[in-house]
Order: C-alpha cells, then sequence, then structure tokens
C-alpha cells in the first residue's frame, strides 16, 4: 500500500500539541495542590511570582533583569563558541601544511580533548577571576578540543584530486587552503559546533553559577540560594526555549548560508 504524502507542517503541528499537553497537565496538578507543584510549581505560577517582581531577577541595586541576564548568557557562549571555531579552523590549517605541527601537537589536543569544560572552572576563577572572561574561556575548553579535531577529521576526507587540480591551476598552498580546503570543511565544522552547543549552552550556565552578577545561570543559583522553587523553575524554562530557539538558528544558518557539502 503507497503511503500517504505528510505535510510539512505536520512535525510542527504535533509537537506543538505535545508541548500544550505537558503544559496542561502540569497546571492540573498545580491546582490539584499535589506534592509535586510544590518543588515543580506550574507556569501560572511562577509566571505571577516573577512578574510581580517587574522581570528582575537579584537583591537591590545587583538585580538584573532577564533581559539582561540573557544577553549576558548569549554574549559569553557566543564569543567562546566564536573563538573556537575561528581558533580550531586556524589549527586545522597548521597542522594540515606542517608535518612537524602535527607530531608536536596532535597528542596534546588528543590528551585535553576528553577533559570536561567545568573541570577548568577551578582554573579560570584563579587565572581570570569571577567575571565574563572566566565563562567565556569554560565555553572555548569545552568547544576548542573537539573542533579542533573534527577540522583535522574533515581536511583528511577531502578528496586528494581537489588539491591535484588547484595546484595544475597555478594554485600555491595558501590559495588552496582558501579556495578549496576552507569551503570544504566548513559546513562539516559548523554542523559539530551546532551539535556541541547544547555542551557550549550547559557549560556558560555552569560557570555563571558560581558568583556572577547575570546569566541564566545566575538565576538558578539565585532561587536556590533563596529556596525560591519559582525563580528556579523560570529559569530552567528559560534556559530551556532559548536553548532550541539558538539551535534552531543555528540550524537554519548551516541550512541556508553554508547548504553545500563535498
Amino acid at each position: 500500500m503507497k503511503k500517504r504524502p505528510t505535510s510539512r507542517f505536520a512535525p510542527l503541528i504535533v509537537g506543538a500539541l505535545s508541548v500544550a499537553a505537558l503544559l496542561g497537565a502540569w497546571e492540573l496538578a498545580g491546582l490539584q495542590g499535589s506534592m509535586l507543584a510544590s518543588v515543580l510549581p506550574p507556569p501560572s505560577q511562577f509566571l505571577r511570582s516573577i512578574a510581580q517582581s517587574n522581570f528582575r531577577i537579584g537583591l537591590g541595586s545587583q538585580a538584573a533583569t532577564v533581559t539582561q541576564s540573557l544577553l549576558a548568557t548569549f554574549l559569553r557562549v557566543f564569543a567562546g563558541m566564536g573563538i573556537a571555531f575561528v581558533a580550531a579552523i586556524f589549527t586545522g590549517a597548521l597542522l594540515s601544511v606542517s608535518r612537524f605541527a602535527t607530531w608536536s601537537l596532535s597528542p596534546i589536543l588528543q590528551l585535553l580533548a576528553p577533559i570536561a569544560p567545568i573541570a577548568w572552572i577551578p582554573t579560570a576563577i584563579v587565572v581570570f577571576g569571577i567575571n565574563d572572561f572566566t565563562a567565556i574561556f569554560i565555553v572555548f575548553m569545552g568547544v576548542y578540543f573537539i573542533l579542533t579535531l573534527a577540522t583535522l577529521a574533515e581536511i583528511r576526507r577531502i578528496p586528494p584530486e581537489f588539491q591535484t587540480v588547484a595546484g595544475n591551476l597555478g594554485a600555491n598552498t595558501l590559495q588552496r587552503w582558501i579556495w578549496v580546503t576552507l569551503p570544504a570543511i566548513l559546513p562539516g565544522v559548523f554542523l559539530l559546533l551546532r551539535t556541541n552547543f547544547i555542551a557550549a549552552w550547559m557549560a556558560v550556565l555552569v560557570a555563571e553559577m558560581v558568583g556572577l552578577r547575570d546569566g541564566l545561570g545566575a538565576i538558578i543559583m539565585m532561587g536556590r540560594n533563596l529556596f525560591n522553587n519559582d525563580l528556579v523553575m523560570f529559569g530552567m524554562v528559560v534556559i530551556g526555549i532559548t536553548g532550541f530557539v539558538v539551535d534552531r538558528v543555528l540550524q537554519l544558518i548551516g541550512q541556508r548560508v553554508l547548504w553545500w557539502r563535498v
């Protein structure tokens, strides 16, 4: 039997209905006054609580708006990911043209890559103090090594005929890298950057919990310190929604801007 074609809006509709069902069940549990509602307050409760504070998180002059916290987290995570992306490309370029660099740096990359970014927090605090640079550094360390190894893997999978043709047309080493190697590896490296966004997102949130005044991670820590489950749940929901939106934006960039693949 031939399958009926599926509407391109079907996944969106089913996904929206499943989220609506979850929110409805969540609200119903809260209205019934269950024990779960005290730990996981429903959206109507924690949104009302946050609205009463004019969407400001914190105490006195240290309070930051939700918008400020969002922008602070976005700045830290995108700065760390952007620096890591550029550094990984340059490292891959160096290792691809220098055999000595490959011999000397590859073991270091292999040793440092498995270290979780959270393990770098004490070192980052000692070096940078508690500020934006600490969070950016943690994100960088969580993404750089993986992207560098991915860059090297993408370089190795480029058909050698590409370099041969470019050389026959008179391209030197730099020109072959810019016009052949770089376009060939960008889609694959960016795809891995997107898949590692969740890891970078979690890393920056943990880094913000060590004492930063603003950021989504600071919202969670503030709620924990004040034993305010409404604040904790609000922070968790905002983190989930913004993470989902950013992931879809990165997916769109990969599909529309870096659409080719060797």
